[in-house]
């Protein structure tokens, strides 16, 4: 028999399994979040937080946002993505990256209330499992997960305590398995994984140094060291990234992945740091080295009855883009609202189908589009002659060669300067963070066609309330108080919400009945002059793409679920139509 009982149980506490406990803790679910490890992330590993992640904690409280700036490196001390021959070497070019560009920088302030910032895992996980454990979820650390067994009625999981040696079982109602790139739960679900493991192997050495002096007058997060006889491997050339500027770092350092991992000392670490920077004298306090290897897969099914997969779990693949805790955390910020609607009660179990519905194609898209990102140094590579061969001298004079006052000459240096601001797929690519769309269950459908943009989707983000598509941010203002606040703040919280305007107040009406009924939080809010909000900039108007008797339904994680775009003849109905389809309910 079973030594403990819980709701849920989440294996792993990175960014997805943290995540997922902090949110279920706060809408009230019973949960209990394990870790194999004496502690949370030793190294800094996922490091970019878009703004769509930034949401999400701003959903989890003011609080717990506020931390997460204070932890961070602001985004102004990001973007200029700067690609030299060493630090104190030549600089071969640069671009502006993560919202740096005054074009980019007004896309995001208009999207979003929240900033894109870099804010390592080191930080993020202590943030997002404080929280969990706050608000009522059990953790317990140096448990490791061994095995599981479902029924009809839940899940028992046998797992490891590491300290003592023994095992015990855990009873739960649904268990989440958030344990990484070489999860077991997903092993033991046999999951669907497409794509290939291993496809390249990479080694990080996290050090300390005061490189300042080659590095503040061009703050950045990445600095890519492109120079003969560099190992190209990983996520493409030498690369030193900034931890903590400017005198913490991490160099990511290419290895054969057919060839055994090296072993990293200190007196190999501080060569490739030497070399990298730049400075044949440099002392490096040497913090940690391990290796790793990139991997190209995704799970095509992330569940299995009473059991999810979700994080690294379902999405293996390198760091480019920034995109791994990100889309960890919001795999969390889907599940969360769903268990949560299932074990209230409020919700026939058939919603949690959607999970895999809509973060599946997700896990594809951004394994794809990571693995991508790779590929797209080639042009750069081709650009300075460092293709075809090994042959130091012959690669140094193609680089060269871009300084010479000739046709040729001239040629290359457009040629280069193409292919690094082509890398903008990678490194500002604001539409692959920001336009994620659903189908599934959980979306009703209006009756209107799918928008079409005129402007590329993985480049840009575009707003829209079409059904699936996460709610647009627009300023609206407490008609009390005189502050702004995020259309994006009326929604979240474990509730789902209704946005209307003047002559929509049976919308209000019908939800605050249902609400009522079924015992699901609904709130509901009226834009308009007079009301408690109050457009006076017309941003909501601009992006709301409803009349004012018309309504715009979200779901607790920011996603529209419907829109009406006028009054219907019977709101009350209409309404109950589309929450039963979308909990499920009578569904099971």
């Amino acid at each position: 028999m079973a030594e403990i009982t819980t709701d849920v149980l989440i294996i792993g506490t990175g960014p997805a399994g943290a995540s997922t406990a902090a949110l279920l803790a706060s809408y009230g679910i019973e949960t209990m979040v394990v870790n194999r490890y004496r502690w949370l992330a030793n190294t800094p590993r996922a490091h970019i937080t878009n703004q769509r992640t930034m949401e999400v904690l701003r959903d989890l409280g003011p609080e717990v946002e506020a931390e997460a700036y204070m932890h961070a490196t602001e985004q102004d001390l990001m973007g200029e993505n700067v690609f030299c021959e060493s630090l104190a070497g030549e600089e071969i070019g640069r671009m502006k990256s993560w919202g740096k560009h005054p074009m980019s920088r007004a896309a995001h302030q208009l999207a979003s209330p929240c900033h894109m910032n870099d804010l390592p895992q080191t930080f993020m996980e202590p943030i997002l499992f404080s929280t969990a454990c706050k608000r009522g979820a059990q953790g317990r650390l140096s448990t490791e997960y061994l095995s599981h067994v479902q029924d009809e009625d839940g899940v028992t999981t046998t797992l490891l305590d590491r300290l003592s040696g023994r095992e015990f079982e855990v009873r739960s109602k649904y268990l989440v398995g958030a344990d990484g790139g070489n999860s077991l739960v997903a092993e033991h679900i046999d999951t669907p994984i497409e794509g290939k493991m291993g496809v390249g192997g990479s080694m990080n050495i996290l050090f300390r140094a005061d490189l300042s002096k080659y590095v503040a007058h061009r703050p950045s997060v990445l600095y890519w060291v492109m120079q003969p006889g560099a190992d190209v491997g990983g996520i493409g050339m030498g690369l030193v990234r900034m931890i903590r500027p400017w005198n913490e770092w991490l160099i990511v350092w290419g290895y054969d992945i057919t060839e055994p991992a090296p072993q990293v000392d200190e007196a190999f670490a501080t060569g490739v740091a030497r070399q990298l920077v730049g400075d044949p004298e440099l002392e490096i306090e040497l913090i940690s080295a391990n290796t790793w290897t990139v991997n190209d897969a995704y799970a095509t099914y992330l569940q299995k009855d009473r059991v999810f997969i979700m994080g690294d779990a379902a999405h293996r693949h390198p760091p480019s883009n920034g995109l791994g805790s990100n889309t960890s955390i919001q795999d969390g910020f889907n599940l969360a609202w769903k268990l949560a609607a299932v074990i209230k009660g409020h919700a026939g179990a058939a919603l949690l189908d959607s999970y895999t519905a809509e973060r599946a194609p997700i896990a594809k898209q951004i394994v794809t589009r990571a693995n991508q990102s790779i590929g797209e140094f080639g042009p750069i590579f081709e650009a300075l002659g460092m293709t075809g061969g090994t042959d130091i001298d012959k690669i140094q004079a193609n680089m060269d060669a871009r300084c010479d006052a000739s046709p040729e000459g001239e040629a290359q240096r457009a040629a280069l300067r193409a292919a690094i601001a082509f890398k903008k797929y990678e490194f500002d690519a604001h539409g692959v963070e920001m336009n994620q769309r659903y189908v599934s269950g959980a979306v009703v459908a209006d009756g209107q066609p799918v928008p079409t943009f005129d402007r590329d989707v993985e480049l840009f983000y575009q707003p829209t309330t079409s059904p699936g598509a996460r709610l647009p941010h627009a300023w609206v203002f407490d008609r009390d108080t005189g502050a702004q606040v995020s259309t994006l703040d009326l929604c979240g919280r474990g509730a789902f919400a209704l946005l209307t305007g003047i002559g929509g107040e049976a919308w209000c009406t019908a939800a605050t009945d249902l609400a009522d009924e079924i015992g699901v939080a609904l709130r509901c809010h009226v834009i308009g002059p007079r009301k408690a909000y109050v457009d006076h900039g017309g941003d909501w108007a601009q992006v709301s793409e409803v009349s004012d008797t018309g309504c715009v339904l979200v779901r607790p994680d920011h996603h529209v679920v419907w829109r009406a775009h006028n009054m219907a003849d019977d709101p009350a109905a209409a309404l109950r139509q589309v929450m039963d389809q979308v909990l499920a309910r009578g569904a099971g």
